[in-house]
């Protein structure tokens, strides 16, 4: 099973400055090839606290110098917040740099703040993934990009440095909303899922994923999904119980902050109506209820108990391996560093040692000829 770290870059503390989160989550970093994590990951966010990494292809980018082969990967890339052309050139930029270690994660968003940082309107997100998603897939597949869309036009332009590797099986989206998994399984990519749902919704979208994939694929299997989890790993049951108990949960208050995921307004946002039926459960049973559940789908424990809850998780969706982060809602640098060196040590080596499918990553070679 494929075992991977994620930087988180947040900073919920209030006894540090960004200054000092930026230190700690770039030492974290290069603790992760070492330590045998066979990924690093980090998430892309814009204007708060809740992570502050607004260009992760610049992070992978320097963390690609910096180790020799540990896969590097985006969870995920915003792409109605940027040019197709410009991702696909630093996709092309890294994968040459790290010598075809890049996973490309996208996603449509969520962040109202961001949406309108950026002055995206929200409620053409969808239409834009879907035309920006299509548009990357090319340039990175042919070398080129030619679009003529609603949103995206695009005139034929090729991508240099060239693609010399094909991103198939090394290309994911997150998907939270129905609709979204329906999309990804037409575009023909893998889906990385942060658990935020009841299993049983979670496990019928999946279904509903995979069935779609076979059937636009011409009866091709769906790779097999990644999962992020937040994870807590201690020798001391007490400690880690405490832990996610005091972090965890302030880390699932943030997510509830950030995306209001408790703001009926959602539902009157074209391609967000799944999130204002959320924010009338929210409603229903409190905000307290929702940030206990939110938590509770993540990992802690000694290592035993983190070992067995996510075997239960691999069981559950067949995924080929877990990102974990281990630094998030304010916890001390010095347990956050504990948690993860405890987890290496301790839960990493079973999990790798299990057969559940293929690697990921290991794009196979292109022929693409210069424009």
């Amino acid at each position: 099973m494929h075992v991977g770290m994620t930087t988180f870059f947040q900073n919920l503390s209030g006894h540090h400055t960004d200054r000092e989160v930026y230190q700690h989550e770039l030492s974290m970093a290069d603790m992760a090839e070492p330590l045998g994590f066979e990924s690093i990951w980090t998430a892309e966010h814009h204007f708060d606290e809740y992570t502050m990494c607004p260009n992760p292809l610049q992070f992978l980018t320097y963390m690609a110098g910096r180790t020799e082969h540990a896969l590097l990967g985006t969870m995920v890339m915003v792409l109605p917040w940027h040019d197709p052309v410009r991702v696909a050139e630093e996709i092309a930029v890294l994968d040459h740099m790290s010598n075809g270690r890049s996973i490309l994660g996208v996603g449509r968003g969520l962040g109202r703040i961001e949406f309108e940082g950026f002055r995206v309107k929200m409620g053409e997100s969808r239409e834009r993934f879907v035309e920006y998603t299509e548009a990357l897939i090319q340039g990175l597949e042919t070398g080129h990009i030619e679009y003529d869309g609603k949103f995206y036009k695009q005139p034929k332009i090729g991508i240099r440095p060239f693609p010399f590797a094909s991103f198939k099986g090394r290309f994911y989206a997150s998907a939270v909303s129905p609709e979204s998994s329906r999309i990804m399984a037409q575009l023909g990519i893998g889906l990385m899922i942060i658990a935020q749902k009841p299993w049983d919704k979670t496990l019928e979208e999946l279904e509903n994923y995979r069935a779609i994939y076979r059937e636009v694929n011409n009866g091709e299997e769906a790779p097999q999904p990644l999962m992020v989890v937040f994870n807590c790993c201690h020798e001391d049951e007490s400690i880690a119980q405490e832990m996610h108990v005091k972090y965890t949960r302030r880390y699932s208050r943030s997510a509830l902050d950030h995306y209001e995921f408790d703001n009926e307004g959602l539902a009157d946002i074209k391609g967000y109506e799944y999130y204002g039926g959320l924010s009338k459960t929210i409603k229903k049973h409190g905000a307290d209820s929702f940030v206990n559940f939110l938590a509770d789908l993540q990992v802690w424990g000694t290592p035993d108990q983190v070992f067995e809850r996510m075997v239960e998780y691999q069981a559950k969706t067949n995924c080929a391996g877990f990102i974990n982060g281990f630094s998030f809602g304010g916890m001390p640098h010095d347990l956050a560093k504990t948690s993860m060196r405890t987890f290496a040590e301790k839960v990493m080596p079973r999990l790798k040692a299990m057969d559940v499918g293929p690697a990921i990553g290991g794009g196979q070679p292109l022929t693409i000829a210069a424009e």
